[in-house]
């Protein structure tokens, strides 16, 4: 049986995903945060695409540090933006991760969703950000995803197994909806919340691309279901085979629900 660190790590062929998400399309909620000449630590950065662009809007005063504990993911990222003399990548966890400056802004993207104790890190992440600065997570409650029609029932099964296989390793489906109060509990002034959900819909192009992300998820966490005796490998097959039909046919829409929650950490900034 896998821990909860292994369900977490992003299978090989998961960049497909993340190589498509931008700062300006994925993570938009930093935008109003970010100034020239800033410090900035991107928690989770996969494969840089979101980072780079922050790098760019803080400019040649500015630094970014972008740190995963997915070692093939910070390669890509070197590769792909290791010309960008302002940014940094890392290949650690954020309960490792020490920095001798603190930060002006700490941004964590659809990460904490993968952690077995958020409250934790959020606390982490609060440590690195200096006083006056911003702590900015973005993630989903997966409970409250909406499908029109609904998928077929193998696809469902599918879904409601990987979501007892995340809850049982320790992580929290319903994240988002924690996170204000857990701002709170760690000091955090200036709370404002944001409705980033992603909508994808037949009629407007991309929806195929997108709402294939759970083809993805089937592809690549669904072996470690299986291995894990979650689900027998001819379910996970025929949900892949189910759900791609429906994309094509039936499908009209999804809605997956994220969350985006700022917070300020008390004092004046410097």
């Amino acid at each position: 049986m896998s821990t909860a660190e292994q369900r977490a790590q992003m299978p090989k062929g998961t960049q497909a995903v993340l190589d498509r998400r931008t700062l300006f399309n994925a993570n938009r909620n930093l935008l109003p945060l970010l100034k020239e000449g800033q410090c900035v630590l991107d928690v989770g950065c996969g494969s840089g695409s979101i980072t780079a662009g922050i790098a760019e809007i803080v400019g040649s005063t500015g630094q970014v540090i972008g740190i995963d504990s997915s070692s093939h993911l910070i390669e890509l990222a070197r590769k792909q933006y290791g010309h960008l003399a302002n940014l940094h990548f890392e290949a650690t966890e954020l309960r490792h991760y020490l920095s001798s400056e603190p930060f002006h802004v700490v941004s964590s993207a659809r990460v904490l969703q993968w952690l077995a104790h958020p409250d934790e890190a959020v606390g982490h992440m609060v440590s690195l950000v200096r006083p006056g600065g911003w702590l900015s997570v973005l993630d989903y409650n997966h409970c409250k995803i909406e499908w029109k029609p609904k998928p077929p029932q193998s696809m469902q099964l599918f879904y409601d197994t990987f979501l007892k296989w995340r809850t049982e390793a320790g992580m929290d489906n319903t994240i988002a909806d924690r996170l204000s109060q857990i701002f709170t509990d760690h000091g955090l002034t200036q709370i404002h919340l944001e409705d980033h959900s992603e909508v994808s819909q037949k009629q407007i192009t991309g929806f195929e691309a997108e709402a294939s992300i759970w083809t993805k998820v089937a592809e690549t966490r669904g072996q470690q279901l299986v291995a894990d005796g979650y689900m027998a490998e001819e379910l996970r097959v025929q949900a892949i085979h189910d759900y791609e039909r429906w994309i094509q046919e039936e499908g009209q829409s999804m809605k997956l629900y994220l969350l985006a929650v700022t917070g300020q950490k008390p004092g004046e900034l410097r």
